[in-house]
């Protein structure tokens, strides 16, 4: 990923959009685990490597005087093995692994083409515990402490208070008025610029919310989102959120299937071929949870998970859309 290019991109939207003040949907499945209780794993993680001691990789190598507030900056993984995922996304994706200690446990850096696409953290989860690996979605704000204020006034949970993170920056993990987990952070070392994701990237995030216009509206309060709703289809909003022109992720209704469930957050890898990257999955032993279908906007997107269960989406998307929102 080059540091011109986002760390996790954004998707594109050329149709118009009818714009809300208040307020997305991308459709789940059965497979849907609580919410708080997948990133259980992922906030012991956020955790550990907070402490004064850590010393993880900067977001971007060489920095960016950039600041996009509501982009998703970063994206990481807890895992239970972390030498069987970093074959499974070296695998599937081609990344690379630079691999560090911190605080007597591995924590590795993933890059492509040089540059940094996420962060893996190995914590072992005890056979007693319902607890299952996850990825944590990190979106940029430029205060972490305003951030931690506004989101207390809007009905959040503070999950992990405000810390400093030495090369990383300032961070907090939160969980919506929904139970969604999700992470906000500072970055020292600027933030990825905008642009389309190469395969192999980060090109998309999902919130999948039992209440999406009161859910967008708190994002928007903390991020200063614009709120589009396209193509309304019965029963099923999804609403986009927006910032400076650029979709930064989309507001999804759970499926009525499941309307228990807890809301969650979804992270997407740009791909050339979902179908073929769904069969490479399985048989680099992950599990396919949501088969290849057409999205709404045109792409092909399939969920699936890694070896040690935490879900991400494949997301096809031609070369030639657009990456700006239109009013």
């Amino acid at each position: 990923m080059h540091p011109q290019r986002d760390s996790t991109p954004i998707c594109a939207f050329n149709s118009a959009a009818k714009i809300r003040q208040k307020s997305g949907s991308y459709q789940a499945s059965r497979w849907i685990r609580r919410g708080v209780a997948i990133l259980a794993l992922c906030i012991a993680g956020t955790n550990f490597m907070s402490t004064a001691s850590a010393q993880v990789p900067a977001l971007l190598q060489p920095t960016n005087p950039e600041t996009h507030i509501g982009k998703i900056v970063f994206v990481e993984l807890v895992t239970p093995d972390l030498n069987i995922a970093k074959r499974f996304y070296s695998s599937l994706f081609g990344w690379s692994f630079q691999t560090t200690q911190i605080n007597n446990s591995d924590y590795a850096q993933a890059t492509m083409n040089g540059y940094p696409v996420a962060g893996l953290i190995q914590k072992t989860i005890p056979d007693n515990e319902l607890r299952q690996s996850a990825w944590l979605t990190f979106i940029s704000v430029a205060n972490v402490d305003a951030a931690r204020s506004i989101a207390l006034q809007h009905g959040a949970k503070i999950l992990v208070e405000p810390r400093d993170v030495p090369n990383r920056g300032r961070q907090a993990v939160f969980a919506d008025p929904q139970g969604a987990v999700f992470a906000v952070l500072a970055s020292t070392s600027g933030d990825p610029a905008d642009g389309l994701s190469e395969p192999g990237e980060w090109i998309w995030s999902s919130l999948i919310s039992s209440d999406p216009d009161n859910a967008a509206s708190f994002y928007q309060a903390i991020f200063d989102y614009e709120i589009f709703e396209t193509n309304p289809v019965p029963g099923q909003e999804h609403l986009i959120m927006a910032s400076t022109k650029y979709a930064r992720a989309s507001v999804n209704s759970l499926p009525t299937i499941a309307p228990n469930r807890h809301s969650h957050w979804i992270n997407f890898v740009r791909v050339s071929d979902a179908v073929a990257m769904a069969a490479r999955v399985v048989s680099l032993g992950g599990r396919v949870l949501v088969e290849p279908r057409i999205d709404r906007q045109g792409g092909k997107v399939a969920i699936v998970t890694d070896p040690g269960g935490a879900p991400f989406g494949l997301l096809e998307w031609p070369d030639g859309e657009q990456q700006e929102v239109a009013k």
